[in-house]
């Protein structure tokens, strides 16, 4: 007999690592009570019907019918049981070259430095996982309350998406990883910001253009990296489907904007900028740094300074900028302080609106 279901709310996200033992995936429910650790959250979310049920045959339509072709699935399209590689030396040769001449960094032995490393690279992969759950619950929110009929179906095919990557990285960390770290403070804030805002076209904003944008720049980099077989060909998969993701809210946007007042305009213009702030002191490991016992505010400075880090904010931000200006919510009276944060100089890359519908059309491939 199945155990009756146990939900526990709370608070706050829980804030220990939580561990896993691999063999244990998916739990055998069998004479077991789980337990489901929910926060609540409130949003006055509102909805619309629409009542022409208009199919227009646009590059939204096109982006709906390219999801339906290129579906997967987590369990049968990757091999989960290839080899783990021991990562470990390729990601400390990696990490060690960013961390050498950190004053905590370097009182640690040469194995503490492995760990500090493999736990940089474990809290990552956690809020990518994070941060797919919040693109899922963002995605369900966008089926009730975009307006027009394409974009209703398109954001339901998303929602299964995101649904699919939630999936694929809570397997990929209880199976091949084993440890996963709680929520950044940073992350959460955003989502929270997201998710709870009543205005469904700044979740739209923020989803498809802030949080997606941010979301390809981390998996291609990781795919790049990675000498893991199974992660390479996840993200792989993933991030096709991200691209689509980016491609639909670049091209409903660009239009959509045209219908707000210049005070809505001027809100979202606000809201644009206060993410990019976000990013721009984004994703920072508090979590590994505290656990560690390093001196918090000399190593958020000594990030900040990194040359990799550096580079990391080019890579997110000649993503996001040229998407801004081209749905119009880059206006010259922000330059200044987009000049501030030093980003209002990827504006001039090129956007997501011309996709390359040919690279969206090829077949799956897995890496063997």
């Amino acid at each position: 007999m199945n155990g009756f279901m146990k939900i526990t709310k709370v608070q706050t996200p829980p804030k220990d690592i939580a561990h896993f033992n691999g063999a244990n995936y998916p739990v055998d429910d069998e004479g077991i009570n789980p337990e489901d650790v929910v926060e609540i959250f409130n949003t006055p979310l509102t909805g619309s019907y629409n009542w022409d049920y208009t199919v227009q045959d646009n590059r939204i339509k096109k982006l709906y019918e390219l999801g339906k072709e290129k579906n997967w699935n987590v369990e049968t399209d990757i091999d989960w049981n290839v080899d783990n590689p021991d990562e470990d030396e390729t990601a400390f040769m990696f990490f060690n070259e960013q961390w050498k001449d950190h004053k905590d960094y370097q009182l640690l032995s040469i194995e503490q430095r492995k760990d500090f490393v493999q736990d940089l690279n474990n809290w990552t992969l956690a809020q990518l996982l994070h941060g797919e759950q919040g693109a899922l619950l963002v995605a369900s929110q966008l089926t009730s309350c975009a307006p027009t009929f394409n974009a209703k179906l398109y954001a339901a095919s998303q929602t299964f998406d995101e649904a699919r990557h939630v999936e694929a990285f809570n397997k990929y960390i209880q199976t091949r990883v084993g440890r996963m770290f709680p929520i950044g403070t940073q992350l959460k804030a955003l989502l929270d910001k997201i998710l709870t805002d009543e205005r469904w076209d700044l979740k739209f904003i923020g989803m498809q253009i802030i949080i997606e944008g941010l979301a390809l720049a981390i998996f291609n980099t990781i795919k790049q990296t990675t000498t893991d077989p199974v992660l390479r060909n996840l993200l792989t998969l993933i991030i096709r489907d991200e691209a689509r993701h980016v491609t639909f809210g670049v091209n409903y946007l660009e239009s959509f904007v045209h219908t707000l007042t210049p005070q809505e305009k001027e809100e979202r213009e606000d809201f644009c900028l206060e993410a990019c702030t976000v990013l721009r002191n984004r994703f920072k490991q508090y979590d590994v740094w505290e656990k560690w016992g390093f001196d918090i505010e000399y190593t958020d400075e000594y990030i900040t300074k990194n040359a990799l880090n550096t580079q990391f904010q080019e890579l997110l931000f000649t993503r996001i900028m040229p998407n801004l200006k081209k749905v119009g919510l880059l206006p010259d009276r922000l330059l200044p302080k987009y000049d501030m944060l030093g980003i209002s100089k990827f504006q001039v890359g090129e956007s997501d609106y011309e996709t390359s519908w040919e690279e969206l059309s090829k077949p799956l491939e897995i890496v063997k």
